[in-house]
C-alpha cells in the first residue's frame, strides 16, 4: 500500500510541474498579477498604474476604466493611488470550477490618446473546500462465502479545489477483516476497493462498522469522512464480473439522441436464477448522468438520451452494477470513462466597443477608430478565429492581443469624396466546415476646412448704363465651398484699392451673404468708363479660405450732354454774331462757320446743324452745312433780300432722345463799298483766334483720311468675299453702319452701339469711325449742286480719343 501511494505521489509530481508550465505560459499578458482566492474586501493586488508607465494625476483626465469579461466586479483601481484592489469575494471554484488555470482577464482602457492594456490576475487556490464522499453513510453486502482477497469498489470523494490542495489522501479504520486498497491510474484519479483480508463468518459477525476518512493535501488539511456498514450474508457466493474494470470511449458531441456508448457484458459462475444479472446505473452517480444516459437492465447497453455539448463538460464517468438474481443478490461493478470530441457547432462572437466617432478627415494614418473582440466556444481549430474587414475601405485591423483587434485608419480620408463607410467585420474559425459571424459599424467621415470656395469663372464683364440710382443692384456673384457646415458658409467682401483718388468702396460694394453687387453713387461714363476690381469669396472655416473673382465694369454712355457752342457764343443759347456780307457776293460765299462740341461719346456725340427757317422768310438766301456748320450763300444777293438777316442755327447731337443747342447769326448785308472793311474785320475776328486750330485741324484730317481710305478698302475687300462665298444671301447688298472698336485689348465692330474697350490700366486711344446712312433735307444746297456723288459717295463722320481729349473732325467726302 505504502509503495503505491509512492508512485502515486510521484505521477502527481510531474503533472504538477507540467501545470505549472502551462500556468506560465498562459500568463504572457501584458501585466499579469497574482491572487488568492476568498481575500478581503480592499485586498492590495498591485500598483497597476505604476505598472502601466501612466501617472496617476493623469487617470481620471483620460477617463482611466477597466473592463472585464463575465463579472466585472471582483476587481476594481482606486484612481486616487492607481492600486488595483479586491472589490468582492473572489471565489476560484465558482469562478473557473475545476479548471487547472483560472485568470480574471482586465482590459485597461484610456482616452487621448486612446490605448488599450490587457491585465491577467490570476487566482490562486487555497484549501477552502474539503473532501466530500456521495453519501455520509453506505452500506455494503457480502457474503460470508467471499474469498479472500475480494474487493468491493468504493466511491471515492471529491474536493472542490485543486493542485496540491485536492490531492486526496485515504483511511480506513482498523478492522480484522477489511482493509483499503487504493490504485492510482493515468489520469489522477485513484480507485477504492475494499479487499476482504479475513474470512466471514455471519454467525460470528453479522455486521462490521468501518470509517472512511479522507483527507486532502492543503494546509490546514481539510478531511471528509464515510460511514460503511458491512452486513454479512450468506448463500448464493459468486457475484458478476465485467470483463474490463473500466470502458474508455470517445464520442462527438453533437451524437444523436439514442446513440449507443457501449454495450457491456457482465457474466456469473453461478448457475440459474444466481447468474441472471440485471444491470443498472450505480446509485452513486450524480443526477447530470442520469438525464444524459440510460443503461438497458437486461442487454446492458448505454445509450445517450439528452444533448451533448463538449463546451459544458469535457468527460463523463459511469459506474455501472451488475446485480444477479441470487438470494441474496451478488453485485459486480465497472466504470465507463466517456470523453467527448470537440465539433464546429458554435459560430464565432463578435463585439466592438469603445468607438472613436466621428473620424475627422485629416486624421493620422494608424488612428484607432474602434476596439474589436472575438471568441469561440469550440476548441482546438475549431475555436481559433481570424477577422477581416470589407474590401476598398481605407481601414484595416491589428491584432493587440489574443483574439483581440484594433480597428485603425489605413489610408487618407476625404469627406468630399465619402462621407460615411459601412466598415463590416467578419470572424471566421478554423472548422470544417467553417463558422462565421459578421458585426458592422458605419465610420462617419468630419469635415475639415480643406477646400477653398471656387467661382464659376475667374472673369465676368458687366456693362452699366450711366447716369444709375444709387444703390441699384448691378450683378450677383456666387461661390461654391465643397466643403460642408460652417466650412462651406460663404461670405464676400471687396477687395479694396484706389480708383483715382477715391476708394474703391466709394463706387461699388457687395453684400457679404447673397454676393449680390451694388453701385453706390451714379456712374459718370465721362468719368470713368471702366471699373475694374476683385471680390473675395471667404468661407467660415478655421483657418479661413478664400479665392478672388474679377469684375470688369463697363459704364455705357448715356445722351446726357447737349451740344455746347464754341466762342465767340459763349453760353450757346442767349449770344448772336453779327456779320457784314456785300451784296456782291455770290453762290457758295462762306458767310460764317458755328462751331460745337459734345461732352458725350459715339452717336451721342456726332452733332449735325440746321438752319431753322426765319418766321416769313421761306426762301432763305443762306443755308447751313450739315456736319461742318459753315453758313454759305445758296444764290446771288439782290436788292430785294432785307438788309438785316437774322439766321438761327439748331446744333443737335445724334442720341435718344436728341439734344439741341442754337447759335444766332446777324448778318447784315452791304455794299460793296462798305464791305472789305468790315470782311477783313470778320476775318480777322473768324481766322486769328482759331489759325492754329485749323492748321491742326488739317493734319489731322489728311491722317483721318488716309485711315479711313484703307478702312474703306478692307470693307469693301469683305465685302467681296462675302458676296463670293454667300451670293444668295445678299451680302454684296449695302449693310448696316457698323462701330469699329480699336484698342489695346483688340477690336470688334458692333451695329449702332458704342463700347469702351479698357485693359488694366487707364482708357487707351481709341479711334472710332461712324458711317451714317444719312441723307440731306430737301433744301440742302449740297445735294442740289452735287446729287450724283451723293448716290455714289458715302459720308463718313470721324471721332478721334486721345489721351481722354476729344477733338471733333467735322464731316467731309470721300
Amino acid at each position: 500500500m505504502v509503495s503505491s501511494m509512492r508512485r502515486g505521489l510521484q505521477a502527481w509530481i510531474r503533472r504538477l510541474l507540467l501545470l505549472l508550465i502551462t500556468f506560465w505560459e498562459a500568463g504572457s499578458g501584458q501585466l499579469h498579477y497574482s491572487i488568492l482566492e476568498e481575500a478581503k474586501h480592499g485586498t492590495f493586488v498591485g500598483r497597476i498604474a505604476q505598472d502601466l508607465g501612466l501617472e496617476v494625476a493623469e487617470l481620471v483626465p483620460r477617463l482611466f476604466r477597466v473592463a472585464a469579461k463575465g463579472r466585472g466586479d471582483l476587481l476594481e483601481v482606486n484612481l486616487q493611488n492607481g492600486i488595483l484592489f479586491v472589490n468582492s469575494r473572489i471565489d476560484r471554484e465558482e469562478l473557473c470550477g475545476r479548471s487547472a488555470e483560472c485568470s480574471i482577464h482586465l482590459e485597461v482602457i484610456v482616452d487621448r490618446p486612446l490605448q488599450v492594456f490587457h491585465v491577467e490576475v490570476e487566482v490562486k487556490d487555497i484549501n477552502d473546500n474539503p473532501p466530500v464522499f456521495p453519501a455520509t453513510a453506505k452500506t455494503i453486502r457480502f457474503h460470508e462465502s467471499r474469498l479472500l482477497d475480494s474487493r468491493f469498489p468504493l466511491e471515492g470523494a471529491s474536493d472542490a479545489d485543486i493542485g496540491v490542495n485536492a490531492l486526496l489522501s485515504y483511511k480506513l479504520s482498523s478492522s480484522e477483516f477489511f482493509f483499503l486498497d487504493i490504485q492510482t491510474n493515468d489520469e489522477l484519479s485513484q480507485s477504492l476497493s475494499l479487499v476482504l483480508g479475513k474470512s466471514l463468518d455471519r454467525e460470528e459477525t453479522a455486521e462490521v462498522n468501518l470509517l472512511l476518512v479522507a483527507t486532502d493535501g492543503g494546509k490546514p488539511e481539510l478531511t471528509g469522512t464515510v460511514q460503511i456498514l458491512i452486513k454479512v450474508l450468506d448463500v448464493n457466493d459468486n457475484e458478476p464480473t465485467f470483463a474490463q474494470s473500466v470502458y474508455k470511449v470517445k464520442l462527438l458531441e453533437n451524437t444523436a439522441n439514442g446513440t449507443l456508448v457501449v454495450k457491456l457484458n457482465a457474466s456469473d459462475a453461478d448457475e440459474g436464477s444466481n447468474s441472471e444479472l440485471v444491470y443498472s446505473l450505480s446509485s452513486d452517480v450524480s443526477s447530470t448522468i442520469q438525464t444524459k444516459f440510460k443503461i438497458d437492465p437486461s442487454s446492458g447497453e448505454i445509450r445517450t438520451k439528452g444533448k451533448l455539448d463538449y463546451e459544458e463538460a469535457k468527460s463523463y464517468e459511469i459506474q455501472v452494477t451488475a446485480t444477479d438474481k441470487g438470494t441474496p443478490s451478488m453485485s459486480g461493478h465497472c466504470k465507463i470513462s466517456l470523453k467527448l470530441v470537440d465539433v464546429n457547432d458554435n459560430t464565432p462572437e463578435v463585439s466592438i466597443t469603445s468607438l472613436s466617432l466621428p473620424i475627422p478627415e485629416n486624421a493620422s494614418l494608424g488612428t484607432v477608430i474602434a476596439l474589436i473582440t472575438v471568441s469561440d466556444r469550440d476548441s482546438g481549430t475549431n475555436g481559433q478565429v481570424t477577422c477581416s474587414l470589407t474590401a476598398h475601405v481605407p481601414f484595416k485591423l491589428v491584432s493587440t492581443f489574443k483574439n483581440y483587434y484594433s480597428l485603425v485608419l489605413d489610408s487618407v480620408l476625404d469627406r468630399e469624396s465619402e462621407s460615411v463607410y459601412k466598415v463590416v467585420v467578419t470572424a471566421r474559425d478554423g472548422g470544417s466546415p467553417s463558422l462565421w459571424a459578421t458585426a458592422s459599424v458605419s465610420v462617419e467621415v468630419a469635415d475639415v476646412n480643406d477646400n477653398a470656395p471656387a467661382f464659376p469663372q475667374p472673369e465676368y464683364t458687366v456693362f452699366v448704363k450711366e447716369n444709375n440710382p444709387p444703390g441699384c443692384h448691378i450683378f450677383t456673384v456666387s461661390a461654391r465651398d465643397a466643403d460642408a457646415q460652417e466650412n462651406a458658409r460663404v461670405s464676400y467682401s471687396l477687395v479694396e484699392r484706389r480708383v483715382g483718388e477715391r476708394a474703391l468702396s466709394s463706387y461699388v460694394s457687395v453684400h457679404a451673404e447673397s454676393g449680390k453687387v451694388y453701385a453706390l453713387q451714379p456712374l459718370d461714363h465721362e468719368e470713368l468708363e471702366l471699373l475694374q476690381f476683385q471680390v473675395s469669396a471667404r468661407d467660415a472655416g478655421v483657418p479661413p479660405l478664400g479665392s478672388n473673382v474679377t469684375l470688369q465694369v463697363f459704364v455705357l454712355d448715356e445722351n446726357d450732354n447737349a451740344p455746347s457752342l464754341q466762342a465767340p457764343w459763349a453760353s450757346g443759347t442767349g449770344g448772336a454774331v453779327n456779320d457784314l456780307v456785300p451784296r456782291s457776293v455770290g453762290a457758295g460765299h462762306v458767310v460764317a462757320k458755328v462751331r460745337a462740341v459734345d461732352a458725350d461719346s459715339g452717336y451721342n456725340a456726332w452733332l449735325s446743324y440746321e438752319l431753322q427757317p426765319a418766321a416769313g422768310s421761306p426762301h432763305s438766301p443762306f443755308r447751313v452745312g450739315l456736319y461742318t456748320g459753315e453758313i454759305s450763300t445758296t444764290r446771288s444777293l439782290d436788292e430785294a433780300d432785307a438788309s438785316l438777316q437774322r439766321l438761327l442755327v439748331l446744333v443737335k447731337d445724334h442720341g435718344e432722345p436728341a439734344l439741341t443747342s442754337t447759335a444766332t447769326v446777324l448778318v447784315s448785308l452791304v455794299e460793296s463799298g462798305q464791305a472789305p472793311k468790315a470782311s477783313s474785320r470778320a476775318l480777322v475776328g473768324a481766322v486769328g483766334p482759331e489759325g492754329a486750330l485749323v492748321d491742326v485741324n488739317v493734319y489731322l484730317i489728311i491722317a483721318i483720311c488716309a485711315v479711313s481710305s484703307l478702312l474703306v478698302l478692307t470693307l469693301l475687300l469683305y465685302t467681296a468675299l462675302r458676296c463670293f462665298v454667300s451670293p444668295i444671301e445678299g451680302a454684296c447688298g449695302p449693310g448696316k453702319p457698323m462701330l469699329v472698336c480699336s484698342s489695346a485689348v483688340g477690336s470688334y465692330s458692333q451695329q449702332r452701339r458704342q463700347r469702351v474697350c479698357s485693359g488694366e490700366g487707364p482708357p487707351k486711344t481709341d479711334l472710332m469711325a461712324f458711317s451714317p446712312s444719312l441723307s440731306q433735307g430737301p433744301d440742302s444746297a449740297e445735294e442740289r449742286q452735287q446729287p450724283s456723288e451723293s448716290e455714289g459717295l458715302r459720308k463718313v463722320s470721324v471721332l478721334l480719343f486721345l489721351a481722354n481729349s476729344r477733338i471733333v473732325l467735322f464731316p467731309y467726302s470721300l
